[in-house]
């Protein structure tokens, strides 16, 4: 494989009932700096139905470029479609690099996509460099988060990665910018559709992914069992989120999807309130960029206090309900 004829920073737009995801502009965000590195250029790749529109809004958040894929096989998410249309971009265009958003569509598409064109994919990623050969070194926690691990892939392109939503920053919008939109006529092999997608439940919980979330009320061991509904009183009162640390998921008082940390989420809120946690590593590795940290442990020792902006020495489930009172006057 001649890997000089592969170039250029590419970018899985996904988007959901035609809103560009958050992940998306975060992925644009870093691969704008990493093509800058490199002197290449950021391609987004924009699959769907009637979403041309949209290719804008990735030139304004950093593309250069976008393939737009626009076709009623791809309104939905389905593998076998999406599938068959990147791996023809990747075929046609021969990127250098792809990066995918670790959501669900992505780490579904990411793993089917490298084994149809016989490449490597490291999931997960937390961080993203370029090596001085120029090769990308990408950056995922391994043996359950205890240590970190930087991957290269020396001999195959694309160079892929699936990358944690809210770890990148997103770029700066510049609706000034412009770029080219190349449309993508997709060959359809249509006897490998297997699936077709009867109907859409969507599960009304009412509530933001953490995530995407500006003030975040993290839980841990120190809550306890019975210390949530505090938690969630505050939340209401500050129009915050819940999260929680593994220990409260692995106990069953928080589901999986509301833990922060090298094995949850990685968040970035304006304001989070770690309450009762103590601060291991795997979970500072996934909230240590949020703007203002509130910390609240009876051990002032704890390593939580040491990148926490404020710092409150107490029983968690007493201070907890006296600044609810507070906030609410």
């Amino acid at each position: 494989m001649e890997l000089t004829q592969y170039k250029d920073i590419y970018v899985f737009a996904e988007q959901r009932e035609g809103i560009i995801q958050g992940v998306t502009l975060e992925l644009l965000g870093k691969a704008r700096s990493l093509a800058d590195t490199l002197g290449e250029k950021v391609v987004a790749i924009l699959a769907g139905y009637q979403i041309s529109s949209k290719a804008q809004e990735l030139i304004s958040a950093g593309a250069d470029k976008v393939i737009v894929a626009d076709h009623i096989e791809l309104k939905d998410y389905l593998t076998e479609p999406y599938a068959q249309t990147l791996n023809q971009v990747i075929t046609e265009f021969k990127p250098s690099v792809l990066l995918i958003g670790a959501t669900t569509i992505g780490r579904d598409l990411g793993p089917r996509l490298s084994a149809r064109v016989k490449t490597g994919l490291t999931a997960d990623c937390t961080k993203l460099e370029i090596a001085e050969a120029g090769h990308l070194l990408m950056t995922r926690p391994a043996f359950g988060g205890n240590l970190m691990a930087t991957i290269v892939c020396k001999d195959h392109r694309p160079q892929m990665a699936t990358v944690r939503p809210g770890v990148m920053k997103k770029f700066e919008t510049d609706t000034t910018r412009t770029g080219e939109v190349i449309l993508l006529k997709v060959n359809f092999d249509r006897n490998k559709f297997r699936v077709r997608l009867i109907e859409t439940v969507k599960e009304g919980k009412g509530k933001i992914d953490i995530t995407e979330a500006r003030i975040l009320i993290s839980g841990g061991r120190g809550v306890g069992m019975d210390g949530m509904p505090k938690l969630i009183e505050l939340a209401t009162t500050l129009g915050a989120e819940v999260s929680a640390s593994r220990a409260l998921v692995d106990a069953g008082v928080v589901t999986h999807e509301r833990q922060v940390g090298q094995t949850g989420k990685t968040v970035r809120p304006d304001l989070y309130f770690a309450c009762g946690i103590s601060g291991a590593i795997q979970h500072l590795a996934g909230m240590e960029e949020s703007d203002f940290i509130v910390a609240i442990n009876k051990d002032k020792s704890a390593p939580i206090f040491q990148i926490s902006d404020l710092g409150i020495v107490g029983d968690v489930n007493k201070i907890i309900p006296l600044l609810n009172e507070r906030l609410k006057k």
